[in-house]
């Protein structure tokens, strides 16, 4: 699934200038806990969301998650934007809650999930 597509899927508002239309989405994580995105290792995920604050950006930004969906209609403010352009990360928004957004994507084919191994 392209990010444009995840875009058009969810009616999704998209926030930044990079938009990094046809990049590949190939697993997806939704969570309201970092602490549970920070288990989550995939390459190429959506990070699904109601937690619209810094710290999302950030964790994001740590594990090179490049695609931030905030569900429920929250909004992003102004430096949350800018934190994210500067990271080169995707912010968007849908109105969707968490569980009709995820359901969507796993629908529309995207299934990987996982966690870090526990060593």
């Amino acid at each position: 699934m392209t990010v444009q597509f995840l875009a058009e899927l969810l009616e999704a508002k998209l926030h930044t200038a990079n938009t990094k239309p046809q990049l590949e989405i190939k697993s997806a994580c939704g969570a309201d806990l970092m602490s549970d995105v920070m288990a989550f290792v995939k390459e190429d995920v959506v990070l699904l969301t109601g937690l619209v604050n810094i710290q999302t950006v950030r964790t994001a930004n740590l594990l090179d998650i490049p695609v931030i969906v905030f569900v429920r209609g929250k909004q992003p403010d102004a430096e949350l934007v800018e934190e994210a352009s500067r990271a080169g990360i995707v912010l968007m928004t849908t109105r969707d809650t968490l569980f009709i957004a995820c359901g969507k994507v796993y629908e529309a084919g995207v299934k990987a999930g996982g966690t870090r191994p526990v060593s």
